[in-house]
């Protein structure tokens, strides 16, 4: 291997890597799908894409571990896909199982081994059960005899990118259909080709279009096709062909700009046909007379249905208007973007201070377009790190079938509102403590197949992993049918381990809460799943790191709900700028309800910070930040205000001094000193190089209701 070879290796196989994870998780998901829906075809044709791909690849970069394993499962999907092979659920265990180690093999090549020794027994006896697999097939069924007489197929392939790669010559392969027939006007489609300054002499660009006249049977001429037939588009049209099959053909055709090289590629016309075609509406325009349409003279003169020539049109119309593009950027990169983003929304927030101090009008006109355009790239920038959030669910199905079928149990897991969008920094942090609720719900909360028929229920209990918008912030909710959590038993359970005095009985959210408390746990004995305690106050601590909060609700006999709220971003938000004393806090504006005067509820604070203000005839609890965080550092003014701040289903109202208006906020991490500060989710920096702390919503709604437990914050003095 030249010096040249490695360094392309050394630089391609990262992305190798990254791509041959996304096939093999969406490997994953399809096998799970297709056990709703074993007979499905696309799946099925899915599947063996994903395991082509990923043997095809990794055969580039020596792997060659890896592509002997994946060529066995690749053979098992074949016959599956086939149908002479059933996806049972024996079948599509053991290509689960497969999958994993497929995973393994691929960790062992991102960590420069492409091996991976430990586990060479385990997949030695999965190809041994892969091959049994195989084997047990029924004899294929006798294929019809070819018919007598010859007959002129017509046929266009594009060859794929690797096919030179994997040591397939398409020359040879024209010469062996040769052999089973006659080739006629054979055309090689020139649109493929690149320029020779960009042409990569190991990449395959070939795509024909050509007739054959042979006695063979379809079948027979697909089988010439088979060895590249993961590595190609290839489409046959019968010499009886109908309007609508080559309409069927147009529509599946890469891009062609030109309407007479679609119907060229698809077999209505021949190249001698085209050609007279242009040569007529050539001489249309040459006497002064309109230039009549290409496909008005291909109808009248060559008898192209009409319905070609609109499929054709609206092809044409496809490929010039362009089609979703995208590009991998790495990760790293955009959070490196993102990091300036947000120093210049500090520095745009600065040189807007100074330009409304030098009241010049030009200026500060100047800097609010600037401001504007900011906020325009800061909205662009965070949407580009947005992902569906169903993409992280789907990884649960797995989890449910493995673990369901641990517990003897069955249990049907339903996705609702994949397609809400979240940070993506914020869906990976958020995957561990799902996956502990979920193992939880199917554990703790969902009943055997026998106890739920005895309860009335259906046999099969029902999870449900749902996410929604929700007031500036994501609802994500876990749901089962299942037994319940018992009150009681939460109760007696807190009493024995000193959580609650002996004999207090909270309200029952509260007692549903405990649960969250470290150590806690009802289960009588421990399992591989849970019981030992373990867990629920790490899935709330972890929660709450992301600015997020959870709550749980739960009727006896019915089932649970746990519910987490999270913000949208940890990166940059608007924020509501306030003022007391010298302090200055920021609240989300998405959790900002309104404003009103504070006058009312001066009146009614207690020696705590708290107090009761009637808005619209309703009490509203009212929180003073003054006597909370005790800032006594400046006199109180004679006029305050109260932000009415939203927390879920409930409204609280914040007494503040004074209202400074909207803000880009970049959070930021609070320090070692500060993380033990209740309420607070993180930091700023103003315009005027000040530190501003930023609320958390929730938190300081818990703080406001728990007086007793409160701990002076540190004023700005």
């Amino acid at each position: 291997m030249s010096d040249d070879d490695r360094d392309f290796i050394a630089a391609a196989l990262p992305v190798f890597i990254s791509e041959a994870e996304e096939q093999v998780e969406r490997l994953e998901h399809l096998l799970l799908e297709l056990e709703a829906s074993p007979g499905d075809r696309d799946l099925l044709d899915a599947l063996f894409r994903c395991a082509h791909t990923v043997k095809g690849s990794a055969g580039v970069f020596g792997l060659d571990t890896l592509v002997g394993f994946t060529h066995h499962v690749e053979t098992l999907l074949d016959q599956v896909r086939e149908g002479r092979r059933a996806l049972d659920a024996s079948v599509s265990t053991l290509l689960l199982l497969c999958n994993d180690q497929l995973r393994r093999l691929i960790g062992a090549a991102r960590n420069g081994t492409g091996d991976d020794p430990e586990g060479a027994p385990a997949r030695d006896a999965l190809e041994l059960r892969l091959r049994a697999a195989c084997n047990a097939e029924p004899p294929p069924a006798p294929v019809s005899l070819t018919p007598a007489g010859e007959r002129l197929w017509h046929i266009w392939v594009r060859f794929g990118a690797d096919t030179f790669r994997n040591g397939m010559d398409p020359l040879a392969l024209l010469n062996y259909l040769q052999g089973m027939g006659r080739l006629e006007h054979v055309v090689c489609d020139h649109a493929a080709v690149p320029d020779l300054a960009t042409l990569d002499a190991e990449t395959c660009c070939l795509a024909f279009e050509f007739g054959l006249r042979t006695a063979a049977s379809r079948e027979e001429i697909e089988g010439a096709f088979s060895f590249v037939r993961e590595d190609c588009e290839l489409h046959l049209v019968e010499p009886d062909a109908g309007p609508e099959q080559f309409v069927a053909l147009i529509q599946s055709l890469p891009q062609h700009p030109r309407l007479g090289d679609i119907l060229v590629s698809a077999g209505a016309i021949s190249q001698a046909q085209l050609h007279a075609a242009l040569a007529d509406q050539e001489r249309s325009r040459t006497v002064g007379a309109p230039a009549a349409p290409l496909g008005e003279i291909l109808r009248q003169k060559s008898g192209v249905p009409a319905a070609v020539v609109d499929a054709a049109l609206q092809r044409q119309a496809k490929a010039e208007g362009g089609e979703d593009r995208f590009i991998r950027v790495h990760a790293d990169r955009l959070d490196a973007v993102i990091n300036l983003l947000g120093e210049l929304v500090i520095a745009g927030a600065g040189a807007a201070e100074l330009a409304r101090l030098s009241r010049q009008p030009h200026l500060v006109q100047a800097n609010d377009q600037i401001g504007g355009l900011i906020e325009e790239i800061r909205n662009a920038t965070l949407q580009l790190r947005m992902v569906p959030i169903g993409e992280s669910f789907s990884r649960f199905r797995r989890v449910v079938r493995d673990t369901a079928a641990e517990l003897g149990k069955e249990v049907a897991l339903e996705i609702q509102g994949g397609e809400t969008e979240l940070d993506k920094s914020m869906v990976e942090r958020i995957a561990d403590p799902l996956m502990h609720l979920v193992r939880n719900a199917l554990d703790h909360g969902l009943e055997t197949a026998p106890q739920r028929v005895a309860a009335g229920k259906p046999a099969q209990g029902r999870l449900v992993l749902s996410a929604c918008h929700d007031g500036g912030s994501i609802l994500i909710r876990i749901d089962d049918d299942g037994r319940g959590i018992d009150r009681e038993r939460v109760l007696q359970r807190a009493w024995d381990k000193g959580l609650v005095e002996q004999g207090v009985v909270p309200a029952d959210a509260d007692v549903l809460n405990l649960i969250f408390e470290p150590g806690f746990s009802t289960a009588e004995k421990i399992t591989n799943l849970s019981g030992r305690g373990v867990g629920m106050d790490v899935v709330r601590r972890n929660i709450e790191a992301l600015r997020g909060s959870v709550t749980i609700s739960s009727e006896v006999g019915t089932g649970t709900r746990i519910e987490i709220r999270l913000p949208l971003t940890l990166a940059i938000i608007d924020g509501f700028l306030v003022g007391v004393g010298a302090s200055r806090f920021i609240f989300p504006l998405d959790a900002v309800v309104e404003v009103i005067e504070g006058r009312g509820a001066e009146a009614s604070m207690q020696p705590d910070g708290c107090g009761v203000l009637a808005l619209r005839g309703q009490p509203l609890p009212v929180l003073s930040l003054r006597t909370a965080y005790e800032l006594d550092d400046t006199p109180a003014p004679a006029r305050s205000s109260v932000v009415v701040v939203q927390s879920g289903a409930r409204r609280y109202g914040v007494l503040v001094d004074a209202l400074l208006g909207q803000h880009q906020t970049v959070i930021k991490p609070l320090g070692r000193m500060l993380r033990t500060l209740r309420g607070m989710s993180g930091s700023t920096i103003l315009g005027n190089g000040e530190v501003a702390l930023i609320f958390d919503p929730e938190a300081l709604r818990r703080f406001a209701e728990q007086p007793a437990q409160r701990t002076p914050a540190l004023a700005a003095r």
